[in-house]
């Protein structure tokens, strides 16, 4: 890897007709005149047969096949050139690696190493999720089989996204793998790092197929989807987490369109309520972006109090949705909207029923 300057930088990257404007000759630097650059020195020149088709040397059309990699002098970015005269960005692994965010509470295997109190994160954050050496692949494109928020009673801190066995999972954005085990109701999971200080959970795989400590880039294959750990069938369970507290995935991504729904996202703390799960809403006004603080406070308030009033009816034998909701001064729909994802025709005895 060579360090070069912009200005010599920006020269190299020109196109070859830029380079040489005569279309019969090509201008090479030589002996004391190219450097003295003053009125009446002439370079030399080298005459190219009319017969000669292709650019000599260094300049000769390619592939794309990578020819040389420069350090620009960038924190976290190293250049690459390729072969026919384009060029790429790759993250600069090492100095990445030595960043606090790849270092501090960095627990390998561990489902939450933070020990942070929620009072004491922002009231709001500004996540840059994609740059121009950033991309977002959704890890499994399709419609929502579960949301984020409390199902059955239990906290659920992600998304659940079907899938057949065996179908290839891959990382959303690039980053660093900090979990990859088999984890209780998980299953086998995988975490991801990111730079942005998210992370990323992949759970009940069939298969892992990285290991902790891998760099992924977004759209690596990572594994395959399954059903194990405490699974009800095939999907692939999805969470994003900011400082080991979960919020909803759906706030950053549409995953039946497979993709993010801005570059920047601006987490509230209140997102990070375990209750709280995204509202479609207009992005068009920034006040609906940058709330002021008193509404983001009132409304981890709001959530708070609405967990601690939730009442929940255990199922016995016999019962029915529909005989739970008569009980409780409910109609059906009103229960099933209070339990999203909740199958009237297949209750569990001990089954948790949210009723108010």
């Amino acid at each position: 890897m060579r360090k070069i300057p912009v200005l010599v930088l920006s020269l190299l990257l020109l196109p070859a007709a830029l380079r040489g404007q005569a279309p019969d000759s090509t201008a090479v630097a030589g002996g004391a005149s190219s450097s003295a650059g003053l009125a009446g020195d002439t370079l030399d020149t080298l005459r190219v047969p009319d017969a000669f088709l292709t650019e000599a040397g260094t300049f000769r059309q390619g592939t794309g096949a990578s020819v040389d990699t420069l350090d620009i002098d960038d924190g976290r970015l190293l250049l690459v050139l390729r072969d026919d005269h384009t060029w790429y960005y790759i993250k600069n692994i090492e100095r990445l690696a030595a960043d606090s965010t790849f270092t501090k509470d960095w627990v390998p295997n561990s489902t939450n190493p933070y020990h942070v109190a929620l009072d004491s994160l922002p009231l709001r954050n500004s996540i840059c999720l994609v740059d121009s050496a950033s991309v977002f692949v959704c890890p499994n494109q399709t419609k929502v089989f579960s949301r984020f928020g409390y199902r059955h009673g239990r906290r659920h801190q992600g998304v659940d996204l079907p899938l057949k066995t065996g179908t290839p999972v891959v990382a959303a954005f690039d980053g660093r793998v900090r979990v990859s085990s088999y984890n209780g109701g998980y299953g086998n999971l995988i975490v991801i790092r990111h730079e942005n200080g998210l992370e990323t959970y992949y759970g009940h795989l069939s298969k892992r197929e990285v290991e902790v400590g891998d760099w992924v880039r977004a759209g690596d294959q990572i594994g395959l989807g399954g059903s194990t750990g405490r699974s009800t069938g095939p999907h692939l369970h999805f969470e994003t987490r900011y400082q080991g507290f979960a919020f909803d995935p759906e706030w950053i991504a549409d995953f039946e369109k497979g993709k993010l729904r801005a570059n920047v996202f601006v987490l509230r703390r209140s997102y990070l309520n375990a209750s709280s799960h995204y509202v479609p809403e207009s992005l068009d006004e920034e006040d609906d972006v940058y709330a002021a603080d008193e509404k983001v406070i009132a409304e981890e308030k709001r959530l708070a109090a609405e967990r601690a009033a939730a009442k929940y009816y255990t199922v016995k034998s016999g019962d029915t949705l529909g005989a739970i909701a008569k009980r409780n001064g409910k109609s059906l729909s009103a229960i099933q909207k209070l339990n999203p994802g909740v199958n009237p025709n297949k209750l569990r005895i001990g089954q948790k029923i949210r009723v108010n």
